[in-house]
């Protein structure tokens, strides 16, 4: 299952991306506290094919989540990611990545389009995952600009 959606920003594509994809190891644990306690580099240097691990605080049902980075586009401001441990994955996913794109807009912000792609394990019922993740991330998304609005020389 494929589900795609959009979040306006104020911010300029560059700087979002730069914030929420380049810088979001030091900047999650302070955008989202309440979620994300650390982020660590584990294999690579950030390019294409480097892992790293999101360990999130006890108010998500899971401790960590181990993501591939499979594109990472600079000139496009592109992202795509792939969970291969941890989160739901091994428990009630098979599959689960993202696509994020960060599309400049004639007002000087940005169209944040995320397509997330699941696939549950045999036996389990599909849920409401993706509904969740999506509410997930657009807060993510609008406590970035919010914090980079609040911070006008951070990844400026």
């Amino acid at each position: 299952m494929s589900s795609t959606f959009e979040v306006e920003t104020s911010i300029p594509a560059s700087r979002m991306y730069k914030a929420a994809v380049l810088e979001w190891h030091n900047l999650g644990p302070k955008i989202v506290p309440e979620h994300i306690k650390s982020i660590d580099l584990i294999h690579g240097d950030g390019s294409a094919g480097s892992t790293r691990q999101i360990n999130f605080t006890p108010a998500l049902p899971f401790p960590f989540a181990k993501e591939r980075l499979d594109l990472i586009d600079h000139n496009n401001f592109e992202v795509k990611n792939t969970t291969i441990e941890g989160g739901d994955v091994g428990t009630k996913l098979e599959h689960y990545s993202t696509h994020t794109k960060f599309t400049p807009t004639s007002s000087g912000g940005c169209i944040v389009k995320v397509t997330t792609t699941v696939k549950v394990l045999p036996g389990v019922k599909p849920g409401d995952e993706q509904a969740k993740e999506k509410e997930t991330i657009t807060k993510a998304i609008k406590a970035t600009e919010a914090y980079l609005l609040a911070h006008p020389t951070v990844c400026a």
